[in-house]
């Protein structure tokens, strides 16, 4: 009996620095490494508007798109004027390609006669895009409807929030077009139809299929008291807004128009870039 007894505890102590020598051992490795989700793919493109740069060559501009790898950019008129020739819009194209950047729109361009259209339309069709960024006068909507027809582009009316008076918020837009050519729609700046008071995330839902553009910037008062800010720390929600690009399926381009610190704006624009982007990986 008494044999049996040391037997039993022999064995259960050999049992025990076993199972403790496992658990040290243990204790001592890394858990097993757990694959990443598979991340969701986004029908949408990064880019940038090329209003953020406009204190900046496009040297400046095309180096930093390359760096962040961003390779969208809606141009403007102070890095491709709308009276280039034929050999500079081409040099343009070159110098762009050069950094792995396209040029996919241009504007905004303010169109206040029906003469600044034929302007704009010709340039855009000499720059060689198919969607116009305007901010045309109200009575002139049915003359770039015309345009529309003629030349087969989109055309995506800027809303500005409440600064100016045309085109406050996605709305306004909708309800001066809804009835004009489907190629005409707005390019939808979040950052002003939340300052007008709108919720861009619902104004997406309601109107995406006369979204052409979209505006990306984050601000930090849903009210004209509102400032530019960095993506991530203002009013916005972003991660629906990305959902809700999703879900209605919205192939155009977000492009970031960073309108804070223009004279020094690099480390916003990186920080807002990289925001969107980790927000992207985790919606």
């Amino acid at each position: 009996m008494e044999k049996s007894r040391r037997s039993f505890f022999k064995k259960g102590l050999a049992g025990a620095i076993l199972l403790g020598t496992a658990s040290m051992a243990k204790a001592g490795l890394p858990d097993p490494v757990k694959p990443k989700a598979a991340k969701a793919v986004n029908p949408f493109h990064l880019g940038m508007a090329g209003y953020t740069f406009v204190n900046f060559d496009l040297e400046t501009t095309l180096k930093t798109l390359q760096r962040l790898d961003i390779h969208y950019l809606c141009i403007k008129d102070f890095h491709l004027p709308l009276d280039s020739t034929d050999e500079q819009i081409k040099a343009f194209h070159d110098k762009c390609a050069s950094y792995g950047v396209t040029g996919y729109a241009v504007g905004p361009i303010y169109m206040k006669s029906e003469a600044e259209i034929d302007r704009g339309f010709e340039y855009a069709k000499r720059v060689g895009v198919k969607t116009i960024v305007g901010v045309p006068n109200y009575e002139l909507l049915p003359y770039v409807d015309k345009k529309v027809k003629e030349y087969d582009f989109n055309y995506a009316i800027h809303l500005h929030g409440p600064d100016i008076k045309t085109y406050p918020d996605a709305t306004d837009v909708w309800e001066h077009t809804k009835d004009l050519d489907r190629r005409i729609g707005m390019c939808l700046d979040v950052g002003h139809d939340l300052r007008n008071g709108c919720d861009p995330v619902a104004d997406l839902k309601k109107y995406h299929t006369r979204v052409f553009d979209m505006h990306i910037k984050d601000v930090t008062d849903s009210s004209k008291a509102g400032r530019g800010i960095e993506i991530g720390r203002g009013k916005i929600d972003f991660p629906a807004l990305i959902r809700m690009m999703r879900e209605v399926n919205y192939t155009g381009m977000c492009s970031l128009e960073f309108e804070k610190d223009m004279k020094d704006p690099f480390l916003g624009i990186a920080e807002s870039i990289g925001y969107f982007k980790a927000v992207c990986d985790m919606a």
